[in-house]
């Protein structure tokens, strides 16, 4: 896991490995419990979405409004009327009764409908209103395939989430992870690289092995992961294509090889290497493999992270006698500064990455022992923990940068939760069916 990176960063390359790859996708181990929310969630109604002909296999496994209310939910922002709740669930285009509507606590509401158009191929039609007004809100249509109908409730969610939060949703977007399973009796690991829709569901295996996989990155694009395996007895960084499953390394140096992180342009990467004898933070053009070193200091310097410009990457170093958080320019020739101290409060400051707007970075900081994730904003250096777990790990933001995705521990068990960046509603949690998760990653926004 990341947050043991500085101590145990020297004893990586010793793991031996053996390597599994799977091309067909699994069942999703990930299941959304919402745990709270916001005290001034608003109300909103989502009714089910009707269907203008006849049955279909779509019909039962895909249920739309469902998926749209989970997302709301999960964000905190929005308490979706329970079905019990509805006065009425009237179809798109029919008649509506606003008085009984003004009853409920909701001040919107979502109806649509599903219309099959042709082979597989289904029309999406939602419409959002103001209950009190009448006015209408929001509509779209959509023409898909059958499997893309899940995708088109999270666009449905973004479009909901955006109109009426004045801020893009980042509900079609994805997360990678790891997954670490004790399997046979033997109790050998199993390490499984997957990803996943953004609330656990569509879960397709990236890579799986019998030894480690770490630090899974997403290319800007969303269609490439960077990430580390151990597969031939010492840590390399590959670089995969998600559509084809091809893949290639990038870099297998002695010594080690670890922590790789997309630039915002997508062409460099920076990287933590030993080749040189000690951990040192790297950038490599991706295109030609050439390197340029960036930090040069006898302390060990990892998990590098590009600012949304691409001008400055941050890392943890160990340079003042604990971990802490270091910025340093960096141009597009790979010249570098002088690296310049972030973190000060607390004796322990690990894992950091950029907010989407630059304004913040997210970290892990050690708070009476406990590992917890934090947000500071960098104008000022205010450090605000968000968490109350005890071993929290891999913060990393969503796209619109209003939730903070994070590894952490139930019962023994690793787990995935998202809390919200100014810490105003109960973390969410993405309940793990089978293993531990570790290590999670939330995709940049995916192109339509």
């Amino acid at each position: 896991m990341k947050l043991y990176s500085i101590k145990h960063l020297n004893t990586l390359i010793l793991i031996l490995t053996g390597l599994i790859i799977l091309s067909s996708p699994a069942h999703a181990v990930l299941e959304v419990e919402i745990k709270g929310g916001f005290q001034s969630a608003n109300p909103i109604a989502i009714v089910p979405f009707s269907w203008s002909q006849g049955s279909s296999s779509a019909k039962s496994s895909i249920d739309i409004a469902r998926i749209i209310r989970s997302d709301l939910a999960r964000s905190g922002l929005f308490s979706p009327l329970k079905l019990n709740q509805l006065p009425e669930r009237p179809a798109l285009g029919g008649n509506i009764n606003f008085e009984r509507w003004k009853n409920t606590d909701a001040e919107q509401l979502v109806i649509g409908n599903i219309t099959p158009v042709g082979q597989n191929l289904y029309e999406v039609k939602f419409q959002m209103l103001d209950i009190f007004s009448r006015k209408e809100m929001a509509a779209y249509r959509y023409t898909v395939k059958q499997q893309q109908l899940r995708r088109v409730a999270h666009q449905i969610s973004d479009k909901i989430y955006e109109k009426l939060t004045h801020t893009h949703g980042a509900f079609d977007t994805l997360i990678a992870y790891v997954v670490v399973n004790n399997s046979g009796s033997g109790k050998k690991r199993t390490y499984t690289l997957a990803v996943a829709d953004s609330d656990g569901f569509d879960e397709q295996v990236i890579l799986k092995s019998q030894q480690p996989i770490m630090s899974p990155s997403w290319s800007p694009n969303g269609k490439r992961l960077a990430y580390v395996s151990f597969e031939k007895g010492r840590s390399i960084i590959y670089l995969q294509e998600l559509k084809t499953g091809q893949r290639k390394v990038l870099a297998e140096f002695k010594g080690l090889n670890s922590a790789p992180a997309f630039s915002p342009d997508g062409k460099r990467l920076a990287l933590t290497l030993s080749k040189d004898g000690n951990s040192e933070i790297y950038i490599m053009y991706i295109a030609s493999g050439v390197l340029q070193r960036i930090t040069r200091h006898y302390s060990i310097d990892t998990e590098p992270s590009w600012s949304p410009d691409g001008r400055n990457l941050i890392f943890t170093s160990d340079r003042a006698g604990k971990p802490q958080i270091y910025q340093i320019a960096v141009n597009q020739q790979g010249k570098a500064g002088n690296p310049r101290r972030l973190t000060f409060e607390g004796n322990y400051n690990s894992n950091a990455s950029y907010s989407p707007d630059g304004k913040f970075i997210t970290l892990i900081t050690r708070v009476q022992g406990r590992y917890r994730v934090a947000i500071i904003e960098l104008a000022n250096g205010y450090l605000q923990v968000l968490t109350q777990s005890r071993l929290d790990e891999s913060p990393s933001y969503a796209p619109n940068g209003k939730m903070i995705l994070y590894a952490t521990e139930l019962r023994g068990r690793g787990i995935l939760e998202a809390v919200a960046v100014d810490g105003s509603n109960s973390p969410q949690r993405l309940r793990v069916l089978s293993g531990d998760v570790r290590e999670p990653a939330w995709s940049p926004f995916r192109s339509r």
